[in-house]
């Protein structure tokens, strides 16, 4: 089932777990299945990113391609702690496997993440805190790294990317990302295009080259309705 099928409206189908589900633990064996990625070092992802990817894959394909993800990534128990950090290994891994699994690319995964974290967010109870960040998608962006830092007030392992919106001329910007993970581009075309539909506005998003290792641009073209 193509990933592309999620975004030409599938039905839902109920979520694998409840928000009350009993967590279990992750097995370590996962990094070595993360083998698109490059893994210098660990760094730690919250487990509410990994939820973040359990609830698009459940509400659009099913328990069951769910279920199929995790063993291909070798997870043998797919559970996880909203609060508490995992290995980042983890996180490639369920992307790779839902890619394989999904008959799709990589960066397609990432990037129809990135637009349902910013609904996921809001549900897991972040709303009021993304509310207070700006009116507009411009000064969300300018704020951006701000609400991280206050996040980081609640989880102290997190390693947030920098970003910083360089505003031109005509009105248009250029978003700077800086982040020691790589290949998650595709995840910030996402996260804009999430951030559009919050904002009520069209955005034409286009990936500049790369300035460097770990600095990726991107030309926002930002639309009122």
């Amino acid at each position: 089932m193509p990933w592309a099928v999620a975004d030409q409206g599938i039905d839902a189908t109920p979520a694998c777990h409840g928000r009350d589900r009993h967590h279990r633990t992750i097995v370590d064996e996962t990094r070595a299945t993360a083998g698109r990625y490059p893994h210098p070092e660990s760094k730690p992802v919250y487990g509410l990113v990994n939820r973040a990817i359990e609830d698009l894959v459940c509400s659009r394909f099913g328990a069951d391609a769910w279920q199929a993800i995790c063993r291909r990534a070798g997870i043998e128990r797919p559970s996880f702690v909203g609060m508490q950090p995992y290995d980042d290994a983890i996180t490639y891994s369920l992307v790779a496997a839902a890619a394989a699994e999904l008959q799709t690319e990589d960066a397609a995964v990432l990037e129809t993440f990135g637009e349902h974290w910013m609904t996921y967010t809001v549900e897991e109870g972040y709303g009021d805190l993304l509310s207070m960040m700006g009116e507009t998608l411009e000064q969300f962006l300018d704020n951006l790294d701000a609400m991280h830092g206050r996040i980081q007030a609640q989880m102290p392992a997190l390693r947030p990317p920098h970003l910083r919106r360089e505003p031109l001329p005509d009105g248009d910007s250029i978003l700077h990302y800086h982040s020691d993970r790589p290949g998650l581009a595709p995840m910030v075309v996402g996260l804009l295009r999430g951030l559009a539909r919050r904002f009520d506005v069209e955005v034409e998003t286009s990936r500049l080259p790369p300035v460097g290792t770990g600095h990726e641009r991107f030309l926002l073209r930002v639309r009122r309705r």
